[in-house]
């Protein structure tokens, strides 16, 4: 899968859960469906990417979920 659709995906589940009011559990709600959801491989591609490219075009969810995911690349 292209990482375009992996940010496109993980930017939706992001806008899915940004109504929260809580916005700690929208974290812990997007990492928990990243989580569930998708592979590895997946996961560990869209690390690469805001690692890369410090979370550019990712949703603010997003960027502090992987951060605080504790994956390994």
């Amino acid at each position: 899968m292209s990482t375009a659709n992996l940010i496109k995906m993980a930017n939706q589940i992001a806008q899915y859960f940004a109504n929260e009011p809580d916005q700690q559990q929208a974290v812990l709600s997007v990492r928990n469906h990243l989580q569930m959801f998708w592979t590895p491989g997946m996961r560990m591609e869209l690390l690469a990417w805001q690692t890369e490219h410090q979370g550019a075009d990712l949703h603010p969810l997003v960027q502090t979920a992987v951060s605080e995911a504790g994956w390994k690349a």
